[in-house]
C-alpha cells in the first residue's frame, strides 16, 4: 500500500509538494476543479453547507500538453501522480442530466480519457452524481473544537431542488433560464450511467485507465431532487455488472460507505478488494449514518480503520491510499495540520499492519 494525498489544482505547489513528501506521501490525487473557486451565495434554505460553487465553465477538454506539463511539475518533485479526481462539471453536465450537448460532451471525455492514457496516468476518479456533495455543515463539532462537518437531515430540505445550470451543486451556466432540474427516478439515473459506461469504457480499456467510481455522499435515497446511485455497498456491485471492463473500479471512500444505513464495510472491503476492484481509497472516520453523523479524526468514530488496513493487506491490495477531508486543527495552518494528523496516523497503521503480517508468516514457518 501507498500513502497519498490528494490536492486541489491550486494547491500544486512547490510548499505544498514538499509538506507531502516530509509527510512520507508517494503518490499525489488530483483535482483539476478548484470547487470551491468563485463560490456563489449559499442556495439552500437551511444553514451553511458545504458543496456550491462556480466551475472553470471551460468546455474544452483538458490536453495531453496540460496535464504532462502538470505531471512534470509533480515528478520533480519527487511525486507519482496516480489519479486525477472528478471530471469539471461544465465538460460533462449533459452527460449527467441527458441533456442536449450530452454526445458532444461524450466525444469530448473520450477525447480527455485518451489524453489522460497517452500521459501515463493510470486512474481517473468520478462521482456519477446530480446533487453531488451537498447538505453538510461546517462548525467546531470535532474533538477539542476541531472544525468537521456534521450532515444532519433535520436541518435541512433534502428536497431543495437545483436550479437551472447547476449541476454537483456548482453553477456551469449563470445565464440559465429560471426554473429547476426536473426530478430524477432511480431507474433514470442509472440508465445515464449505463450509457456513460458503454461509452467510456472501451476508450478507457484501450488507453489503459481504470475509471474508479465514488459512492454517494451523503448516501441517503435521493437528494435535491435527484436519485442517489451508489448509497449502499452492494450497489457497487450493480455498477460493476453493468457494463463489465476491466477498466471498471471503484474510488473506495471509507467515511462514505461507513455513512451508509445499510451494509458491512468490512465485507464489502474484503468483497472488492478480493475481485481487484479497489482503485484507490479515502481513508475518513465518522461517527453515525444517515440521517445524523459526523466526520471525525481518523483514531476516533465507528470505522476500526487497522481493521480495514489489514483487510486490505490480506487482499493484497497495492494501491494509494489518501486522507479524504478531516476535521481542521486550531493553528496558523489548518488544513495542513489536519492533513498532517491523519498522514502519519495512516503511515503507521500501514506499517503495524505490515509487521503484523510479517509476524504472522514468522509464527507459522515456526510451527
Amino acid at each position: 500500500m501507498k500513502l497519498g494525498l490528494g490536492l486541489y489544482r491550486s494547491l500544486l505547489t512547490p510548499d505544498n509538494f514538499a509538506f507531502a513528501k516530509q509527510a512520507g506521501v508517494t503518490h499525489l490525487i488530483v483535482h483539476l476543479v478548484d470547487y470551491f473557486k468563485g463560490a456563489t451565495p449559499n442556495l439552500t434554505s437551511g444553514p451553511p453547507t458545504l458543496g456550491w460553487g462556480v466551475t472553470q465553465n471551460q468546455d474544452r477538454p483538458w490536453t495531453y500538453e496540460e496535464l504532462v506539463a502538470i505531471k512534470k511539475e509533480i515528478e520533480g518533485a519527487g511525486l507519482t501522480w496516480e489519479a486525477i479526481e472528478n471530471f469539471d462539471p461544465s465538460h460533462w453536465h449533459d452527460v449527467l442530466l441527458d441533456g442536449p450537448k450530452k454526445v458532444q460532451q461524450m466525444e469530448n471525455l473520450k477525447r480527455t480519457i485518451q489524453a489522460i492514457g497517452r500521459a501515463g496516468i493510470p486512474i481517473m476518479g468520478y462521482n456519477f452524481s446530480i446533487a453531488g456533495v451537498w447538505g453538510w455543515t461546517k462548525g467546531p463539532y470535532g474533538r477539542g473544537g476541531a472544525k468537521a462537518l456534521v450532515y444532519d437531515e433535520s436541518k435541512i430540505d433534502k428536497a431543495t431542488p437545483l436550479p437551472n445550470g447547476m449541476v454537483w451543486n456548482m453553477v456551469y451556466d449563470p445565464d440559465a433560464p429560471e426554473g429547476v432540474v426536473a426530478p430524477i427516478s432511480s431507474d433514470e439515473i442509472w440508465q445515464r450511467l449505463e450509457w456513460f459506461l458503454q461509452q467510456i469504457l472501451p476508450v478507457a480499456e484501450e488507453n489503459g485507465v481504470r475509471m474508479a467510481l465514488h459512492p454517494d455522499d451523503p448516501p441517503t435515497d435521493a437528494l435535491r431532487g435527484g436519485a442517489r446511485l451508489v448509497n449502499t455497498p452492494g450497489k457497487y456491485q450493480r455498477m460493476l455488472d453493468l457494463v463489465p471492463s476491466s477498466s471498471s473500479a471503484l474510488e473506495y471512500c471509507l467515511g462514505s460507505l461507513q455513512e451508509m444505513a445499510e451494509g458491512d464495510v468490512y465485507e464489502a472491503t474484503e468483497h472488492y478488494g478480493r475481485l481487484g476492484k479497489i482503485a484507490y481509497v479515502h481513508f475518513r472516520n465518522v461517527r453515525g449514518k444517515v440521517p445524523h453523523y459526523q466526520e471525525v479524526f481518523v483514531d476516533e468514530g465507528d470505522l476500526d480503520m487497522i481493521r480495514v488496513l489489514s483487510i486490505l493487506r490480506d487482499v493484497q491490495f497495492d494501491g494509494v491510499i489518501i486522507p479524504d477531508h478531516t476535521p481542521e486543527m486550531t493553528c496558523g495552518a489548518p488544513w495542513h495540520a489536519g492533513m498532517a494528523f491523519a498522514l502519519g496516523y495512516i503511515k503507521a497503521a500501514m506499517q503495524a499492519v505490515d509487521r503484523y503480517d510479517a509476524g504472522r508468516v514468522v509464527a507459522a514457518a515456526a510451527r
